[in-house]
């Protein structure tokens, strides 16, 4: 199996993450079962979430917030020996990771193609279990004091919204129900989609 480097975290994984993370693992399985070698886009990977799970926090997900969901994924695999089972998902501009992305990635969607993803259920709702225990407490809001407090951010500061569209105020929402400070939160959306321009 191929050696990648440690998965760095930009920030600790939330509540969110985790509960989003899971479904996207299993989604990425069923994806490994039936379409090994091939990637999936994020916007799809997050339409068959959907579709297999009746979850609010997957049904407001956006592709703008994935990366932390398959960061909790892909750190799921590195501290396990397992292949790196994020390497699937790609942005649909692209076709294909970032040039970021650690290793070979044909290699590392072999390897996933080529494990047995049967046994490792188990060892994911353990590892889920201490994420979850571990995750940084914050203080979560509802969705109207989130949105309350977005709009405020944003008539006070529309420059720094400029270029954001739909899915980019509702990661934004997201990170506010978690309990993250606006700016944290703006700074997370805005890095985000650095890293997918």
């Amino acid at each position: 199996m191929t050696t990648v480097p440690e998965t760095v975290l930009p920030r600790p994984f939330t509540l969110n993450d985790i509960n989003v993370g899971t479904k996207l693992y299993a989604v990425l399985v069923r994806h490994a079962a039936t379409q090994p070698g091939q990637s999936i886009f994020y916007g799809d990977l997050l339409d068959q979430a959907r579709t297999m799970f009746d979850d609010d926090e997957v049904k407001r997900a956006v592709p703008i917030g994935i990366g932390m969901k398959l960061l909790f994924v892909q750190k799921f695999c590195d501290e396990n020996a397992y292949p790196n089972l994020a390497c699937l998902a790609v942005n649909k501009s692209k076709g294909k990771p970032g040039e970021g992305f650690p290793g070979d990635w044909l290699q590392q969607m072999r390897e996933v193609a080529e494990f047995d993803w049967s046994a490792a259920q188990p060892v994911l709702d353990a590892y889920a279990t201490r994420s979850i225990k571990a995750a940084t407490p914050l203080k979560r809001r509802k969705e109207q004091p989130a949105r309350e407090l977005l709009f405020a951010h944003f008539r006070e500061h529309r420059d720094a919204y400029k270029d954001f569209d739909n899915d980019d105020k509702e990661e934004m929402v997201s990170l506010l129900m978690e309990g993250f400070d606006v700016e944290v939160a703006l700074r997370a959306v805005l890095d985000a989609k650095a890293a997918l321009a």
